[in-house]
């Protein structure tokens, strides 16, 4: 359980956490010189029936807003500091915005200074506070007037405190593990050290941890909850790592530990629900923002449908960012616009990976998971909706995610992939236009090929696999080696076919070892001159040695046996001492040498051949 201080400079949050817990939080030399919170301060609460508190201390001026955001995330109970004798004030209101739009569950008001001031300023600043939570999800959160130097009302204060702790649902260890880090340190003997607050799940000591977006892995040597040595942590405690594997130089703020056998991917591009604050400029998707999210805070644009995000109305937006950082839909954000616009908005993750870079926002904010996966399932189409990044990409347990799944209508799973079985009636339609399209292209041809077929169909590998196999089993198709065909295709075989078949055969067996190129082939029999070479191929009459030239069974057969006749094992030729044993020249030579080479049958070496045993048959 994390409990988070929130409140206007100089109102007392720290002197409050030192009464409430004993502990100084402002450990810096510039915070105790100034007498201000600039870092974060951390202190354990301990509260009659209920294990400690993780207590985050966060400054209060407009300047470290950005900090106090790092603070703020991940806690379960904020605890709202006003000082009774100054009242609510800009960071106030700007504090308890961010509370709202990180959703954090229960809050408690402390008004603070209450020996500095009479009865009636304080009933004043009661009511003024009353007043500015009226409107927000806290309108029923206690407030207790206290003095931290007195110890008037510290205990109603832990009473309350402790009511709205047990309020708050508690974590499970089943979410995967998670912990922004908020600092870094090295210890002579331990070496680096990081803390945050575990946002979920649960981790044991010498387990592997991956530090996200940098990918880097770590092993935990120690594990350390409010200072206690522990043999592990789980989500909602203040969580000190002694890391093995990384140098503290190498670890930055805003990065994220997770566990390294769990599947979590950075991002730079997400889908949300936004909300604009009511008094917020319209942003359009040229205004720059800062985006923050755990202890992350990074430059952002958003982009809705519709045109610009108005104050007051929630939106589904993209969100891109500068850099990567480490999502899960359903984790709240907030959005800033800087130290002279202050705090903007806020919202809630729905898609941390969607699969473009441009990918569009979904079509209204608010919609449940089945829906959202919904969404998913037909943005994937017939490539097919990834299994492994839903839990991430849903904000689900694995096991939740599953039943989801079960839920769905007429869906497929194919390797780890989710097709609607329309998806697959579509492709299946896609393929069988193809071989189609294939036989009335190449009439002669056995068929449509494979790999031709597969990549035209635009669709994952797998996919593409299984809508061949269920065109097969229906009966639609005929697979036959490389080919596919129709059950009712034969190659073309008239007369008129025929005939022109054999006087190409003739053609090139006529030409010997010298044959025409296949521009002259194209030019003396037209293009479609091509299907009837490679039904030629097929029924190996013709040899294609290169990409242009084709040449009878008999000329590559004659041309064996003078090579065989000629060369000697070992010895190197060049191509000129080949062409009078040959007798051909340079321009049919050399395609018919690199054929050897491609057979086997030579090896070049620098400008010459060195030949093994050469065959009878080609």
């Amino acid at each position: 359980m994390i409990l988070g201080t929130a409140g206007h400079i100089d109102h007392g949050k720290t002197a409050l956490v030192r009464a409430l817990t004993g502990v100084e939080t402002d450990r810096l030399p510039e915070e105790r010189r100034r007498g201000i919170t600039i870092a974060l301060g951390f202190a354990p609460l301990r509260l009659e029936g209920l294990p400690p508190i993780g207590v985050v201390d966060v400054p209060g001026h407009e300047a470290f807003v950005r900090t106090m955001l790092a603070g703020a995330s991940g806690i379960d109970v904020a605890l709202l500091v006003v000082a009774a004798d100054e009242g609510v004030k800009p960071q106030t209101r700007e504090h308890l915005e961010i509370v709202r739009l990180l959703a954090v569950p229960r809050l408690v008001v402390a008004l603070t200074k209450c020996d500095l001031v009479d009865a009636v300023r304080a009933a004043a600043t009661d009511a003024e506070v009353r007043a500015l939570l009226a409107a927000t999800p806290y309108a029923d959160a206690e407030r207790c007037a206290v003095s931290s130097v007195t110890g008037e009302g510290l205990e109603a204060l832990r009473a309350a405190i402790t009511r709205a702790a047990h309020a708050v649902p508690g974590r499970t260890d089943a979410d995967p593990w998670r912990l922004p880090v908020d600092r870094v340190f090295s210890v002579r003997g331990t070496g680096t050290v990081v803390t945050g607050t575990a946002w979920s799940g649960r981790l044991t000591k010498e387990a592997s941890v991956r530090l996200l977006p940098l990918g880097r892995e770590a092993r935990v040597r120690t594990i350390e909850v409010h200072g206690a040595a522990v043999e592990e942590a789980r989500g909602g405690a203040r969580v000190a790592l002694a890391l093995a594997g990384l140098a503290r130089e190498e670890v930055p703020l805003d990065a994220v530990l997770v566990r390294a056998d769990e599947p979590w991917e950075s991002t730079r591009v997400l889908r949300a629900d936004v909300t604009l604050v009511q008094d917020a400029e319209p942003i359009g998707p040229r205004h720059r923002l800062r985006f923050h999210v755990g202890t992350a805070d990074v430059g952002a644009r958003c982009v809705a449908l519709g045109g610009p995000l108005v104050g007051g109305e929630p939106r589904a937006v993209r969100i891109v960012l500068d850099a990567p950082v480490v999502l899960r839909a359903g984790d709240r954000f907030v959005l800033r616009g800087g130290a002279r616009t202050g705090t903007l908005g806020g919202g809630c993750v729905t898609d941390p990976l969607p699969t473009s870079a441009r990918a569009r926002p979904w079509s209204h904010p608010g919609a449940s998971d089945a829906v959202r996966l919904g969404w998913m399932l037909d943005e994937a189409a017939a490539t097919g909706l990834a299994l492994a990044p839903l839990p991430q990409r849903l904000g689900r347990r694995v096991a939740e995610v599953q039943r989801l799944v079960r839920g769905l209508d007429r869906v497929v799973e194919l390797d780890g992939r989710l097709l609607r079985a329309e998806q697959l009636d579509g492709a299946r339609q896609r393929l069988l236009e193809i071989v189609d399209a294939a036989h009335a292209a190449n009439p002669l041809a056995p068929g449509c090929d494979r790999q031709t077929a597969r990549g035209a169909l635009r669709v994952a590998p797998l996919v593409a696999d299984e809508v061949i196999r269920r065109a097969e089993r229906a009966g639609h198709l005929v697979g036959e080696g490389p080919w596919l065909r129709r059950p009712t295709h034969r190659p073309a075989d008239d007369v008129g076919v025929r005939s022109r078949r054999d006087a190409v055969r003739a053609r090139l067996e006529t030409a010997g070892a010298t044959p025409p190129s296949r521009t002259e082939l194209i030019a003396e029999f037209g293009k479609d001159v091509i299907p009837i070479l490679r039904q030629l191929e097929e029924e190996r009459a013709i040899v294609s040695v290169a990409m242009d030239w084709w040449f009878s069974v008999g000329a590559v057969r004659d041309l064996l046996a003078r090579l065989r006749a000629f060369v000697r094992p070992g010895v190197r030729y060049a191509p000129s001492e080949l062409r009078e044993p040959l007798g051909i020249t340079r321009k049919w030579l050399i395609p018919f040498l690199e054929w050897c080479d491609r057979r086997g049958i030579s090896r070049r070496e620098g400008d010459g051949r060195v030949f093994r045993e050469v065959p009878a048959e080609p």
